[in-house]
């Protein structure tokens, strides 16, 4: 048995490759999903689960902010030929972890707001629930056309320091990713 220590994790190798001695990839997944109209307004409501590798959260411990994006697109639905985009959103929020407080902070990089929690349990169910996000307004929308909504989240290695990059690049235990969740538009 070989017992190697590498980029912050312990390694451990029985006989051929190496693998993560915690053996937790970490995921993002979205597990609900839903759409509601409002006074013209479609707006978006998710439900996303969050479970960071164990290197990511030595990361978050050691001062790397985490980026992870929510993406959107609004597909219209067409017969004879690929769904076209016709509208996407993207909701950033940047992760990080104050040794001093001991405090998980999240900003949203978009509107600017910041919160604070006490445990990584608590931010990262926070950062899951998102609740009556505006969508797009429904007078944009073709009537009669039916239309598809997606949603996935990713954890953005690009805004990482480069050396770190670089890592992240060749380390599939960096390359958090919920598969696109979809779901008809629909006012029911």
């Amino acid at each position: 048995m070989i017992v190697v220590w590498l980029f912050g994790a312990l390694l451990v190798s029985s006989g051929g490759a190496l693998r993560a001695q915690d053996e937790d990839p970490g995921r993002f997944e979205v597990r609900a999903a839903t759409t509601d109209l409002m006074d013209g307004v479609w707006y978006l409501s998710a439900r996303i689960e969050y479970r960071l590798s164990p290197d990511t959260r030595a990361a978050l411990e050691s001062g790397v902010p985490l980026t992870i994006r929510i993406e959107v697109q609004l597909l219209r639905n067409r017969r004879w030929w690929m769904d076209a985009e016709q509208a996407a959103l993207r909701q950033t929020y940047q992760l990080e972890y104050h040794a001093l407080s001991e405090r998980y902070l999240i900003r949203n990089v978009n509107s600017g707001e910041q919160t604070s929690f006490a445990t990584l349990f608590s931010a990262l169910n926070f950062l899951g629930r998102i609740q009556d996000l505006p969508l797009i307004d429904a007078s944009l929308l073709e009537p009669e056309t039916t239309y598809d909504v997606q949603i996935r989240a990713v954890l953005a290695t690009e805004e990482f320091p480069g050396p770190l990059r670089l890592v992240t690049f060749w380390r599939r235990d960096w390359s958090l990713s919920s598969e696109w969740y979809t779901w008809p538009l629909r006012g029911d």
